[in-house]
């Protein structure tokens, strides 16, 4: 790779992700606490994430707008999604401003 081509990492990966919403909750994936891994290895980018609940009616959605959320991103040919369910997902798992989004926190 030479120096003039642009490289992604994973916080660049991670912007895009905040772009990503759960259309049940309205608020976007990272901070609700959904993606668990980033990891860049050349042109592909593998994300560990979960949904809200294994039974989630939106998470083929999800999942489709992760993919879309990442196709535009330069010299990506490849992203690879894995559904974890351990550890399972909870509220804590949201950022603050999430939290206080949906007035959870005090």
């Amino acid at each position: 790779m030479s120096a003039l081509q642009p490289v992604v990492s994973a916080e660049d990966v991670i912007r895009e992700l905040m772009g990503v919403y759960d259309p049940e909750i309205g608020l976007d994936i990272v901070n609700l606490g959904l993606v668990y891994e980033v990891e860049v290895d050349q042109d592909t980018v593998r994300i560990w994430m979960t949904f809200t609940t294994p039974e989630c009616p939106v998470g083929p959605y999800i999942e489709a707008d992760v993919r879309r959320a990442l196709e535009n991103l330069p010299m990506i040919d490849h992203v690879e999604i894995t559904l974890v369910w351990d550890p399972p997902w909870d509220w804590q798992m949201m950022s603050e401003e999430a939290k206080t989004e949906l007035g959870l926190s005090p």
